[in-house]
């Protein structure tokens, strides 16, 4: 006989699930190995009834505790099937009570929805991103009818159960079969599975509880966020209905590109141009660090290409406490004149002389080289 596995392990879930959670991964599973869904399939049958015997006991304040201190081979008897309820009892679970007893209907009926999350794109500046920010947004979402609170009814009436489905919100309709008796639930058509009617809705949100209202809501930016972050804000995305909490409002980040500065992880890398004096000189000059400047000292000989670094002066790291920050990398260039003065190539030449090189510059001028242009081909 093959060992049972551990009901918890059957459904997925920890040893302290609440009975919500027990029943939430029963409705899963179940949906997926229903033999309806797999027909003609042995396994799925098979997990099937594990999933059955799974759910039956550890949504029991009865028998889970017996199952937790004794386990399958000590359990008194009593786990094993469908128990009392039977078949009725899975499709109250997994259609929430479409099978005729009124307590799956009121179920069906009262069950809160949560509401939808809510998607924010926010453009901030490199500075921004690097000291973090507080922005104020504007945000579209459903809210609760403040005249109805949600109800959705004019005030001094209320809803009415639905008469098609008796209040439960889905239809079982039974075909009979030489196979034997199969029933089917759908949602009420006429009250589109609410189990109610409103006869009489509130002017103000057409019966529908919630109504678009724009808000301002304040959110702090983390210093160190990058383009593509995502915050979540928990309870700020559209209401509920019938009570159901709000959903969550995700806010991505988007970075403005910087003129001076480009973002390399949690550094920051800033280029500068260096004449042919300061480079070979040396020289000490302010260059624009993110929210100030700082003096740099280049040393004489300096070549293109050359990195310098100033510590702690790039970005933290979002996801740490640390207050440790990047570095400011410094990337040297040099800045060639396009035009030179009779007195600066003068002075050219000679430091060309005094160095030894032998040059051989194109004296023709402006007009010599069009006048070339023209009378060679």
């Amino acid at each position: 006989m093959a060992t049972k596995r551990d009901y918890y392990q059957v459904l997925g879930i920890e040893r302290t699930a609440t009975v919500a959670e027990v029943r939430s991964a029963y409705r899963k599973l179940a949906a997926r190995y229903h033999p309806d869904v797999n027909p003609g399939s042995h396994e799925a049958e098979e997990k099937f009834k594990e999933l059955n015997e799974a759910h039956e006991v550890l949504s029991s304040p009865e028998k889970r505790p017996l199952y937790d201190q004794y386990g399958h081979d000590g359990a008194p008897q009593g786990f094993n099937g469908m128990g009392e309820g039977g078949f009725g009892d899975i499709v109250d679970m997994l259609f929430g009570g479409a099978s005729g007893r009124g307590g799956g209907a009121d179920r069906a009926r009262q069950q809160a929805t949560q509401g939808n999350d809510l998607r924010y794109d926010l453009e901030i500046t490199l500075e921004e991103a690097a000291f973090g920010v507080k922005k104020t947004l504007h945000i579209s979402r459903l809210d609760v009818c403040a005249v109805c609170s949600g109800v959705g009814a004019k005030n001094g009436t209320a809803p009415q159960a639905c008469t098609a489905c008796g209040g439960a919100g889905q239809v079982r309709h039974v075909q009979n079969t030489i196979l034997g008796s199969f029933a089917t639930v759908a949602p009420c058509a006429r009250c589109r599975g609410e189990g109610r009617i409103i006869t009489d809705p509130c002017p103000i949100c057409r019966g529908q509880g919630r109504m678009r209202q724009t808000a301002d809501h304040n959110i702090d930016i983390p210093a160190g966020v990058d383009a593509g972050t995502r915050l979540v804000d928990p309870g700020q995305g559209d209401a509920g209905l019938r009570g159901g909490q709000r959903g969550d409002l995700y806010v991505i980040i988007y970075v403005q590109p910087h003129a001076q500065f480009t973002r390399r992880g949690l550094d920051v890398v800033h280029e500068v141009s260096l004449t042919y004096a300061q480079a070979t000189l040396g020289d000490t000059f302010e260059v624009p660090i993110l929210g100030g400047v700082e003096k740099l000292t280049i040393p004489e000989g300096t070549q293109p290409g050359a990195t310098f670094r100033l510590r702690g002066r790039g970005f933290p790291d979002v996801n740490t406490r640390s207050q440790e920050r990047g570095d400011q990398i410094v990337s040297v260039r040099l800045k060639i004149p396009t035009r030179l003065n009779d007195e600066q190539r003068r002075l050219v030449k000679e430091l060309a002389a005094a160095s030894g090189e032998t040059l051989h510059p194109d004296e023709r001028g402006l007009f010599g080289k069009v006048k070339d242009a023209f009378t060679h081909k």
